[in-house]
C-alpha cells in the first residue's frame, strides 16, 4: 500500500468518483464489446501484472495496486523515455516515508484506454517487483474484476455501463479516501474495523489497534518490505474470524505493525487490515466498483450454496475455512 504526497513545488489532484446509481452494473459484463479482457501474470509475488505500453513502446509488465494511491514507473523506464521531471514527492509506503522523483507520464495503454497526465513516482524494479504500478489514479473511471479461476482481469469503462448485476454473493459498500475503497462494516473477532483491498501485496496486515482491541496473541515475527525498500517488522497471528457481509473466513493470519500507510488513511488509532493476494485468492472473482463505491466478492460454489441455505434460513454463518 502507497501513497504520494506532494511537497509544495507540485500540484496533484484525484479523480472524482460519480454519484451512485442503484440500477447499474457493480461489475464489468464479459458480453460486452467494450470490456477488454487482459491476460494475468503472476510474479513473484503472487502479484497481479498486465501488459502495458507507454509511447507505443513495451509491453512492459505493470502490477495492478489497488492498494497504491498513484501509478508508478521503474528507473529502467524513465531512462528509456525521459519522462519531465516534476520534482519530488514524499510516497507513503508501508513501512516508510521517502522522498521520490517523480515524473509526467502520458500515453500510457492499458488495452485500448490511454492514459494522461499521470504524476507518477521513480521506483526501483527490485522493490515492486514489476516494471511499473497501476494504481488508483489509473483505475477510478474503470470497474476491476479479477477473475482468479480464469486467471483474467476485466477492465469495464464507466460509459460503457451495462445493467447486469448476475455472479456475486456478496456486495459490500464502501467509502472514499484518497482514491481508496474502504469496507467500514467488517467485523474481526467481533471488533468492528475497515477493511482494504490491496492486490499489490501479498501478506495481508492490519494495524496494532485491531490487535490490542481483540486481544490476540503474538505467533511470530514477519518481515516485510515496502516499495521504498524498507524492512518493517511485524507479529503475525492468527485470527479465529473475519466476516464480511455474513461470510466468515476462520483462522485468518494477519501480521500487526503500524504501517504509516495507515496513518496516511487517517486509520492510525482505529482498527484496520489490508487484504492481500493470500486471502483475496480464496474467492472465485473479486470486482471492484470504484464508480459506485463497492467491492464485490465470487465465492467458490460450495460456500455459495451455503450462503444461499443461509438466506433461506436465516441463520447466517457461511464460511470459508
Amino acid at each position: 500500500m502507497t501513497y504520494l504526497w506532494a511537497l509544495p513545488a507540485i500540484s496533484l489532484s484525484l479523480v472524482g468518483l460519480g454519484q451512485q446509481v442503484e440500477d447499474q452494473a457493480v461489475a464489468p459484463s464479459l458480453t460486452n464489446p467494450a470490456t477488454e479482457i487482459l491476460e494475468l501474470e503472476e510474479e513473484r509475488n503472487k502479484r497481479l501484472t498486465i501488459p502495458v505500453t507507454i509511447g507505443g513502446t513495451g509491453p512492459y509488465d505493470f502490477m495492478i495496486d489497488t492498494g497504491s494511491q498513484a501509478t508508478a514507473v521503474t528507473h529502467g523506464i524513465h531512462q528509456n523515455h525521459a519522462f519531465p521531471t516534476l520534482g519530488t514527492a514524499t510516497l507513503v509506503g508501508m513501512a516508510s516515508r521517502r522522498p521520490v522523483e517523480v515524473v509526467e507520464v502520458n500515453d500510457l495503454m492499458v488495452g485500448s484506454h490511454q492514459i494522461n497526465d499521470l504524476v507518477a513516482p521513480v521506483l526501483h524494479k527490485a522493490h515492486v517487483g514489476a516494471d511499473g504500478i497501476i494504481g488508483l489514479d489509473s483505475l477510478q473511471d474503470f470497474r476491476v474484476l479479477l477473475d482468479f479461476r480464469k486467471e483474467t482481469i476485466a477492465l469495464e469503462d464507466v460509459s460503457t455501463l451495462k445493467n447486469s448485476r448476475r455472479g456475486f454473493e456478496i456486495i459490500v459498500r464502501a467509502r472514499q479516501e484518497l482514491g481508496q475503497l474502504l469496507i467500514t462494516d467488517a467485523l474481526v473477532e467481533g471488533v468492528r474495523a475497515t477493511v482494504i483491498i490491496d492486490t499489490g501485496a501479498q501478506a495481508s496486515m492490519a494495524n496494532t489497534a485491531l490487535r490490542e482491541r481483540i486481544r490476540t496473541k503474538r505467533a511470530a515475527q514477519v518481515t516485510t518490505t515496502d516499495v521504498n525498500g524498507v524492512s518493517m517488522i511485524g507479529q503475525m497471528s492468527y485470527v479465529r474470524t473475519l466476516a464480511i457481509e455474513g461470510l466468515v473466513l476462520k483462522n485468518v493470519p494477519l501480521t500487526f505493525a503500524d504501517a504509516p500507510a495507515f496513518e496516511a488513511l487517517g486509520l492510525k488509532d482505529k482498527p484496520v487490515l489490508s487484504l492481500g493476494m493470500q486471502h483475496l485468492k480464496m474467492f472465485d472473482r473479486v470486482a471492484i466498483d470504484f464508480s459506485n463505491r463497492r467491492v464485490l466478492f465470487d465465492v467458490p460454489r460450495d460456500v455459495a450454496r451455503a450462503m444461499r441455505r443461509v438466506n433461506h434460513s436465516g441463520y447466517s454463518d457461511s464460511r470459508i475455512r
